[in-house]
């Protein structure tokens, strides 16, 4: 027993030392105390903060979303069309996919969420089950596990700043669009101190552009009509 215990520990170790070898090796990653609401990780000088957990639904739910971010300007931002075929990333508990929904009646929505917790929220809404151009797809930390060169557009509301792996999770998005097809990265906006949100979960429009250009992206424009947030509209390089 104690021949084996002393193994499990050099196992232990090995694994422990291969992992901080994989961590520290990955030049696009820097590990550091940070933010109290921060993950200590890294990426092109800002840090990543924690995922908002499925806990958070009420607070996605809330009554007073329309009024604090706008959300009837920001799908009109988006010019949805009745083929489109929308990625929503992130999408929590369905706010904005059943709002789109119905406007891209003779195309699909996407509703990609890592959390099983979320997807399920959806599924269990009496709109979802009204509705029949809704899919909802479980993503992982590195991919959005959509089909090549579909996607029309992808939705990202306050939930880029979240990613563990955002250049992987941008990757992964570049191939599922379409050649012409377009991001829309909504934020509240780092730059602006009255934005009354935590400064992890913020992100100034110079960090987005930075983050997007390492992943072959441009900025078509930044639609400055939403009460705290950026819309960033973006496209392939």
């Amino acid at each position: 027993m104690k021949q084996f215990t002393i193994s499990t520990q050099i196992i232990c170790l090995f694994l422990c030392g291969l992992c901080f070898c994989q961590q520290t090796n990955d030049e696009r990653y820097t590990y550091k105390q940070g933010d109290y609401n921060g993950i200590g990780k890294w990426y092109l000088g800002r840090e990543i903060a924690y995922v908002m957990g499925y806990q958070g639904i009420k607070w996605l739910e809330r009554p007073e979303r329309e009024a604090e971010e706008n959300v009837s300007t920001l799908l009109s931002n988006m010019d949805i069309q009745t083929t489109d075929i929308i990625a929503d990333i992130g999408a929590g508990s369905g706010y904005h996919v059943f709002k789109m929904a119905p406007l891209a009646a003779n195309g699909k929505v996407y509703a990609v969420d890592i959390q099983p917790e979320m997807l399920k929220a959806i599924t269990s809404n009496n709109i979802y089950k009204k509705l029949n151009n809704i899919k909802t797809i479980l993503g992982d930390e590195k991919s959005v596990n959509l089909p090549e060169n579909s996607i029309d557009k992808i939705l990202m509301v306050d939930v880029y700043h979240e990613f563990n792996y955002p250049f992987e999770m941008i990757m992964s998005i570049k191939k599922a669009l379409k050649p012409n097809g377009k991001i829309y990265l909504i934020e509240y906006r780092g730059e602006d101190e009255t934005v009354p949100i935590k400064k992890v979960h913020k992100m100034s429009e110079a960090q987005a552009v930075k983050e997007m250009k390492a992943a072959g992206f441009k900025l078509d424009e930044n639609i400055d009509n939403l009460p705290w947030q950026h819309c960033l509209v973006f496209s392939k390089s």
